[in-house]
């Protein structure tokens, strides 16, 4: 009896993605988190279960010109173009202090070929990053990002040249953009993916009305925010019951619009074993510490004793 008390009053939170145990299923999803020292004294980092980091390349890049962020209805759109220093660098400069502040370090990689993937994840090998997250979904670069990701075919490409060089775990993140999100996400499954993450943001366009010209020099730009939770939370559950076969069964990171507790638990009832919040972190930056602590106290409240449990799959 006491046992069971003492699970009620202090729930385990922990997650084991792909292998990488988390202290907790909160992710600071790429792109909205910098290098973690961004939103240092706004939020408890070393408390997070692990951080993607913004999207990394090969080679250095400056990103697309013009505007950048543009705010929608219940949304924002975001057309940064992976501005980065390049993989070498951020070895080098960033990721010594990323370890220190304790969470996972999952390394976002992204590409405009093949190639750059492939010499990307091969640098990885050798460093202390935890994951590699494979953008293969971006919507804001001309070339490759989330071209890989639209057809199976592709996919598998990709995935299965990356895990053919690197020795560490491999999260696919997936684009809600695929026309058979399913098929893509059993090809990289097929291909070597250890977990997958999704959603990306969606494609999307706005006109300047006075300007009469579209908001982005890159014309279109990913679409976030609390707008696209509903879809993606269905798209979660759609897969999540396809891997119910243990044939395809890795663990799914669910992203897209959290904004609260209740938005989490969405997406863990839903099948996700963890979650990636992002543009929230802008508008609330103490929002994952307030939604690991929502998390805990719902456990307690049904009496759960590990994150497991949650799902209603």
């Amino acid at each position: 009896m006491k046992n069971k008390q003492a699970q009620r009053e202090k729930p385990d939170l922990s997650v084991i993605i792909a292998g990488v145990k988390l202290r907790n299923p909160v992710i600071a999803a790429s792109g909205v988190f910098g290098y973690g020292r961004e939103y240092d004294g706004l939020v408890d980092i070393a408390n997070l279960g692990g951080i993607s980091t913004k999207g990394l390349t090969l080679h250095p890049r400056a990103g697309n010109s013009g505007m950048r962020i543009h705010e929608t209805p219940s949304g924002m759109m975001n057309s940064i173009g992976l501005e980065n220093p390049g993989i070498a660098t951020f070895i080098k400069d960033e990721l010594p202090r990323l370890r220190i502040l304790g969470p996972a370090v999952i390394a976002n990689l992204s590409g405009s070929t093949i190639q750059e993937y492939v010499k990307g994840a091969r640098l990885f090998n050798d460093s202390e990053v935890d994951m590699i997250e494979l953008n293969i979904s971006c919507p804001n670069v001309k070339a490759g990002g989330m071209a890989f990701g639209l057809v199976p075919k592709t996919a598998a490409q990709v995935t299965r040249q990356v895990r053919k060089v690197t020795n560490k775990p491999i999260m696919v993140k997936l684009s809600p953009n695929a026309p058979d999100l399913t098929a893509v996400a059993l090809a990289c499954i097929s291909s070597g993916a250890d977990a997958l993450s999704l959603v990306n943001t969606y494609k999307a366009i706005a006109i300047d009305i006075n300007k009469r010209k579209p908001v982005f020099d890159n014309i279109s730009a990913g679409l976030s925010g609390p707008a696209i939770r509903p879809i993606a939370i269905r798209m979660v559950w759609e897969l999540c019951e396809i891997l119910a076969d243990k044939k395809y069964a890795v663990p799914v990171v669910g992203i897209g619009g959290i904004a609260s507790p209740a938005d989490a638990l969405e997406f863990m009832l839903a099948g996700a074993a963890a979650i990636q919040v992002g543009s929230g972190n802008f508008a609330h930056p103490p929002l994952m510490d307030e939604i690991i602590n929502g998390i805990r106290e719902y456990m307690k409240e049904k009496g759960f004793s590990k994150i497991s449990q949650l799902s209603i799959r």
